[in-house]
């Protein structure tokens, strides 16, 4: 399972959460990556963790004042980057440039999507994967397993009836250990989160309590 904890703008301490997600990394089976801020790439990745980035745009070099270049996110040592968040919406062509910019640079590609219908639409894009989130479900912490498990259900099969390359992130509300594992045993290959690390006490202890059942 691939766990991606992205910091969003809290008020948390970036280069410890990163700490956290290296150190858990090195114990567990789990892939665990982190995302954040576009101006802490260089410090998070620094510390050895995985390094996503939040958003790419799909821009090439050149006057495009106050937006993200893909070959900047990586310079700065991300491996990939989210797309599409709920909290930053773009164009279905927007994103097609979003992904294309990311693969010029080879960074893994995570489109975000509302609900199975926008997976599939996402999916035929070509990403590398995409995570169905619920904005409604977002820091609630009940998870869309939970609250409606054939929204993740229908998008594993809207993806897999696409490209079954995509694979396919669960998201929104995750929270425990539990919800992996549901996430998990409903098709998911991985889940997308914030809250439950970027606003814990102990980033570190919230992180084995998420892979402890893995």
């Amino acid at each position: 399972m691939f766990i991606l904890v992205n910091l969003k703008t809290y008020p948390c301490d970036p280069v410890a959460v990163a700490e956290a997600v290296r150190d858990v990394d090195e114990s567990t089976d789990a892939r665990i990556g982190v995302a954040p801020q576009a101006t802490h790439l260089e410090r998070v990745a620094e510390t050895g963790a995985e390094t996503w980035a939040q958003h790419v745009d799909p821009i090439e070099y050149g006057s495009n004042t106050g937006h993200t270049l893909a070959e900047s996110v990586a310079d700065a040592g991300a491996v990939g980057t989210l797309i599409n968040h709920s909290e930053h919406r773009l164009k279905l062509a927007d994103i097609d440039g979003a992904v294309r910019a990311a693969s010029r640079t080879d960074l893994e590609t995570v489109v975000c999507a509302n609900n199975p219908a926008q997976v599939g639409a996402a999916a035929a894009l070509g990403p590398d994967a995409v995570a169905v989130e619920p904005p409604e479900l977002i820091g609630t912490g009940t998870p869309v397993s939970q609250a409606d498990p054939e929204v993740v259900e229908g998008a594993v099969g809207a993806a897999a009836s696409v490209d079954i390359d995509v694979s396919v992130l669960c998201g929104a509300g995750i929270s425990t250990g539990d919800d992996v594992v549901s996430a998990r045993d409903l098709g998911s290959e991985g889940v997308l989160l914030a809250s439950g690390v970027a606003k814990a006490d102990d980033p570190r202890t919230a992180l084995e309590d998420l892979v402890d059942p893995l």
